[in-house]
């Protein structure tokens, strides 16, 4: 899609935070890349073998040799929810048993409240914190342990405003949460510091604020985990649409982003401006052609709350070949460690304690390593596929990404830099990005 200068910034806004757009400006960068045009990395096609072996070898390794495929769980929050343990199935098993049992729609509002929260709570924590579950003693990290402690979280009714009800997120219940409470249930001290705290209690509170503004997919209370109710009204007999699910996150939680860019007096979300895609232009770029959309956080929760509609409320979703792989340091510092895509020489600071280059999330770089890294993960799914000789349907890329991509990422990651397994780059995060 083309927007031209004759198009309204109203249209260009919109257009920007559909899913369509991300594919469509990274493939601009991509194009970029085959040109040797990138001002910070260098694109190096040849070494996509060495990822796509890296990844059947995991997805072998950790399903088995002969039909893996179908014991390939998708891509969502409910994997890091029940690390080392099925805590999320306990939880609707206990939810139908006992002399009053729940029904489905409830046990689904339930579900998607705890992911939702757990999710905005899932950007880096950094290389350092760590997260102790009392209940069985064991120790977690990062993804896995940001996603236990927000179930132990919501389990406790830390998000709750209801005093007989913990197993939920109200807007009221968000509006008391502040920066030293989420350290508390974090176990966040100074010597188990996590990154971007105030970021993420910021988050919760400005999703408190969005589910009042938006009753019409909340409810009245605030909650959400009432979008089920909105959403069934789009539902065809069991099949719901990607699009309804996508428009109202998209516009329903769009406050809780900070306002970086704003076109049209719509606030973009995860949208940066690519100073090569201006460069390459013929002449002055028009206004907002050298932005480039991800939405990583919100395409995050979208993978995560498919897989409750389709488990929890047996609705199948169509549409989901317009969701991409998620640009975030894992899929991205795959391609980094493998030397898909390299630096330019003195392109980044480097950190003197670390040695690695370091960038806030807005810097251009990060914007290029992102963008790349979403038509990487569609080039390295085609080619995986390729030879397994499967299809789309077959082996999903929600499928790729929790098995091969983000897995390979992290892997790697802990094999080139084993005191911290972090990625190659590192990124300055706030919580509200990565």
């Amino acid at each position: 899609m083309n927007l031209s200068a004759v198009a309204p910034l109203s249209q260009k806004a919109a257009y920007l935070r559909t899913l369509p757009a991300i594919r469509e400006r990274c493939g601009k960068v991509y194009e970029l890349a085959t040109q040797g045009k990138l001002q910070y990395f260098d694109y190096h096609p040849e070494n996509e073998a060495l990822a796509v072996d890296l990844c059947i070898g995991i997805m072998k390794k950790t399903y088995g040799e002969e039909n893996f495929v179908a014991k390939i769980p998708p891509h969502g929050r409910w994997r890091h929810l029940d690390a080392g343990a099925p805590r999320v199935q306990d939880l609707l098993q206990t939810w139908t048993s006992g002399p009053n049992p729940i029904d489905i729609k409830e046990q689904g509002r339930r579900t998607i409240d705890l992911f939702i929260v757990s999710v905005l709570l899932d950007a880096g924590a950094g290389n350092i914190w760590k997260y102790e579950e009392k209940a069985t003693g064991k120790t977690f990290a990062r993804s896995e342990g940001l996603g236990v402690a927000s179930f132990r979280m919501f389990e406790s009714g830390f998000f709750s405003s209801v005093p007989d009800q913990s197993y939920r997120v109200d807007a009221d219940g968000l509006a008391k949460i502040t920066s030293q409470r989420v350290s508390e249930a974090m176990q966040v001290t100074s010597e188990n510091p996590m990154v971007g705290v105030d970021g993420r209690t910021a988050l919760l509170s400005k999703l408190g604020e969005a589910l009042k503004a938006h009753p019409e997919y909340f409810g009245k209370d605030g909650r959400p985990g009432n979008i089920i109710d909105f959403l069934q009204k789009e539902v065809q007999g069991s099949v719901l649409p990607l699009s309804a699910l996508w428009h109202v996150l998209i516009d329903g939680l769009s406050t809780i982003w900070p306002s970086r860019i704003v076109l049209a007096d719509l606030p973009l979300g995860d949208v940066w401006p690519c100073p090569a895609l201006s460069a390459a232009s013929d002449g002055k770029p028009e206004e907002s052609e050298d932005l480039v959309p991800f939405h990583k956080l919100t395409q995050w929760l979208t993978y995560s709350l498919m897989e409750v509609f389709q488990k929890v409320l047996k609705w199948d979703i169509a549409g989901v070949e317009d969701m991409t792989g998620l640009p975030e340091y894992r899929n991205g510092g795959l391609l980094v460690d493998l030397g898909v895509l390299t630096l330019k020489d003195g392109a980044l600071p480097i950190d003197p304690q670390s040695g690695l280059p370091h960038a806030q999330p807005s810097h251009p770089a990060i914007v290029e390593w992102r963008a790349m890294t979403v038509i990487e993960l569609d080039r390295i799914a085609t080619a995986i596929r390729k030879a397994l000789n499967l299809t789309e349907d077959q082996l999903t890329l929600a499928q790729i990404l929790e098995s091969a991509t983000w897995t390979g990422g992290r892997e790697i990651a802990k094999q080139k830099r084993p005191q911290t397994g972090g990625p190659p780059i590192e990124i300055d995060s706030d919580g509200t990005v990565f």
